[in-house]
This record gives structure tokens, C-alpha cells and sequence, in this order.
């Protein structure tokens, strides 16, 4: 039972978000008393978020469903740099157009979670190349620089384990601690900003947040972090054989998206349906005494109800729908995801590994090699036992498709054009 009295820190505890909060009472006691205003930033690497990112994202959903303001702070000057957290090399510096073109796929995602003041809520959405571009190096080391010691940087963990690896650390990486930092005074002056939230990894840049606010501003700040996210397991939240698991439906399907949730392990299912949906607790508390064979009841529920969150209840519903006709009915499945190659490719007789791979079914040729050691390759249903079965125009269905599975869970229909 938490023993926190405001609505937001209790919400965060009772679904197991909270690993470390600075000054819990006093944050507490605030968040009772008063509307406050926090934060989470995200660098603009790629041109979506993917479900490694949900975890902080449904923070500041709940941030805002208690009663507060919630900031998605968009990293379009501190991208240009590069955060060294949890990197063990230099990140590839990218165009201002890449930037700008990843944050349109960025901002998509946070209008599904929060209630921005253009759409009559209260959330905000600021970029912080608004003040990091503008900014006079020699000002900013006489004003902001000053404030921190070489000394204390060295001994970030983000810092001393590239050191000790002797992986290179540039100076521009070295800096990024500080505009993280400046980030939180400027939005305190600028929003009344008082709460950075982040995962844990972030805690060290939090925290200098906080002493900066104190050193330049006179300002109470607060950290909030969760726990870096990993499977039962011990797997990395958001990856599978073909990749990142996308927020944007053009880069992961709402059927794939579905899918990945509905792979959940078992031992993960109360706690994932706790943190990536919104669905009461009482009624998860429900979902928990389901065991053995019952549990799938409930890995449908938390992929339908975390699918709804990202896609819309419409599409959420339709995969759900579409995962029953492949699975429990036997049939084809329209929205199964689709890959489309040239006839060509069929006529000469594709190569059961290429294909495979070129459906992101696997990784590589040996993964598909495995799979078929394991009995797990499957086309059009039919069990493949050898390497070297080619698929050709022969395998295309009735519907115009060839279908590949790679166990009982994972389809794709190849397309020919």
C-alpha cells in the first residue's frame, strides 16, 4: 500500500513506477497542495519513439490525469549534441533537417497520451533549441558553467564507464550533462517547472537540474525516476529479432504492435498491464488470479488495452480480431502485415531464408536455419523441414499471398506485384 498522500504519487507508486524520488515528502506534500508543473524530455534520434520510451510518456499521462501539467519537453538542441547515458561510443551527430523531421514523428505520439492547451488541456509541448540555439557561449560558461565541478562530472557513471573502457568521450558529449541541466532552470522560469522525471539512468542529469535550480534561481526542484525497464527474462523492453518496436503505425503496424504485447511472458503480464494501460487496478487485480492457460486471457487484454493507447481503440480491436481469425479460427487474416516484392522474385524461386528475413520474420539466415531445425517455419501452414525450399509462384494463394509463420504467433503475407 503506498503511503503517499497526493493523487499522483500514489497512482505512480501503486503501479510500480517509482524507483527514486528526491525529497518525497516535500514533493508530496506539494503535489497535494497544489497544481505543479513537470517534465520529461526526448531527444530527437529517430523518427519515432518506440516502447522502450512508453514507460516515461505514461508518466506523464498520469502526471496529467491527477490534476497537474505535464511538459513533453522535445530535445531539438540538445539532439544536436548527444547524450553519453548508457552509450559506449560516440552517437552520430544529425542534420537540424534530420532533427526536424524526426520530431514531427515525435509529436505525433504524445497528442494519443496527453491533452495539449491547443486541444483545450493543459499540457505543454517546448523545444529546447527555442533557448539552447540562441545561446552566447561565453555568457553561458560565465553564468551556467561556473555552477559545476570537473571533478564531480568525471564521476557520473555515464562519464567514468566510457573512461574506464577508454571508449572516446568528445567534449561536446562532456557538455550535454550541463544543457540537460539548464534545461530544467529554463523551464522553471519559463513554466514554473518544478519536477524532472526520467528513467533511471537520467537520475545523475536530474539531480544537477536541481542543484543548478538552487545555485542560479534560489528554486525547491524535484527528481522522480523509474526503473530501467527489462522482461522476466532479462531481455531489453522494446526489441525484437526485426528491430525496435515502434510508436508510429507507418514504421510497426497496430497488428504487429498488438502482437509484441500479446508475446508477453508470463511472468510479466500483471506488471506490464499495471504500467502500460490504464485499466483500473481492481480489475488487474482480477487479470492476476488467472493462471496456466488463462493467462493468454489476459495477454490479450493488456496487448488490446496498450494497443488502444498508441493506435486508438478502432485499431486495437481490429488486430485483436484479426489475431483470433489467424490463430483460434484458422483462417487468412486481411490485416496480417504485408510485404510486397516483385513476382520476379517468385518466379525464379525465392530462397525459404531470404524470405523469411526479408519479412523481418529473423534477423539473419541462421535464425531462419534454427527456426527450421525447431520445426518452427511454416508456409502457408505447411511445415518447412529443409533449407533449400524455395518459394514459388505456385505457393501464392487464392487471396494473392504467401504466408509465412515463424511458430504459432508470428505471421507475414508476402505480396507479390
Amino acid at each position: 500500500m503506498s503511503a503517499y498522500k497526493s493523487d499522483f504519487l500514489n497512482v505512480l507508486a501503486s503501479r510500480g513506477f517509482i524507483h527514486q524520488v528526491s525529497e518525497p515528502e516535500a514533493l508530496d506534500a506539494l503535489a497535494r497542495s497544489s497544481r505543479i508543473t513537470g517534465y520529461i524530455g526526448f531527444d530527437a534520434t529517430a523518427p519515432s519513439l518506440h516502447v522502450g520510451n512508453l514507460l516515461v510518456i505514461m508518466m506523464l499521462y498520469w502526471l496529467q490525469q491527477t490534476g497537474h501539467r505535464p511538459i513533453a519537453l522535445m530535445g531539438g538542441g540538445t539532439t544536436r549534441v548527444g547524450d553519453p547515458s548508457g552509450k559506449d561510443e560516440i552517437r552520430k551527430i544529425l542534420t537540424d533537417e534530420a532533427i526536424g523531421q524526426n520530431l514531427v514523428g515525435i509529436r505525433a505520439v504524445f497528442a494519443k497520451f496527453l491533452k495539449f492547451e491547443e486541444a483545450g488541456g493543459n499540457g505543454v509541448m517546448a523545444n529546447n533549441a527555442d533557448w539552447l540555439n540562441q545561446l552566447n557561449y561565453i555568457d553561458f560558461l560565465r553564468d551556467v558553467g561556473r555552477h559545476f565541478s570537473v571533478n564531480r562530472m568525471l564521476a557520473f557513471d555515464s562519464v567514468k564507464l566510457r573512461l574506464e573502457r577508454q571508449q572516446e568521450l568528445s567534449f561536446l558529449e562532456f557538455n550535454y550533462m550541463i544543457l540537460q541541466a539548464y534545461d530544467f532552470v529554463e523551464l522553471h522560469r519559463r513554466y514554473g517547472c518544478v519536477l524532472q522525471m526520467g528513467a533511471s539512468d537520467q537520475w545523475g542529469n536530474i539531480v544537477n537540474g536541481i542543484d543548478l535550480g538552487r545555485r542560479m534561481l534560489n528554486a525547491q526542484l524535484f527528481a522522480l525516476t523509474t526503473a530501467l525497464l527489462t522482461t522476466s527474462s532479462g531481455a531489453k523492453m522494446g526489441k525484437t529479432a526485426a528491430g525496435a518496436v515502434w510508436l508510429n503505425a507507418d514504421l510497426v503496424s497496430p497488428y504487429e504492435y498488438w502482437q509484441y504485447w500479446r508475446n508477453t511472458e508470463d511472468a510479466d503480464v500483471v506488471r506490464f498491464l499495471k504500467l502500460f494501460t490504464v485499466l483500473p487496478l481492481d480489475e488487474i487485480d482480477r487479470l492476476a488470479a488467472l493462471h496456466d492457460a488463462e493467462i493468454n486471457e489476459a495477454k490479450k487484454v493488456l496487448a488490446t488495452e496498450a494497443t488502444a493507447l498508441v493506435h486508438g481503440r478502432a485499431a486495437a480491436e481490429q488486430a485483436a480480431a484479426t489475431a483470433r481469425a489467424t490463430f483460434e479460427e484458422g483462417g487468412l487474416g486481411s490485416s496480417l502485415p504485408t510485404v510486397e516484392l516483385p513476382r520476379a522474385d517468385l518466379t525464379a524461386g525465392l530462397s525459404v531464408l531470404a524470405a523469411f528475413v526479408k519479412a523481418g520474420l529473423a534477423a539473419s539466415n541462421g535464425e531462419v536455419r534454427r527456426a527450421i531445425a525447431n520445426n518452427a517455419i511454416l508456409i502457408n501452414d505447411e511445415r518447412v523441414t529443409s533449407e533449400k525450399t524455395l518459394i514459388g509462384e505456385s505457393d501464392v494463394t487464392a487471396d494473392g499471398v504467401v504466408k509465412l509463420s515463424l511458430g504459432r504467433k508470428r505471421h507475414v503475407l508476402l505480396k507479390p506485384i
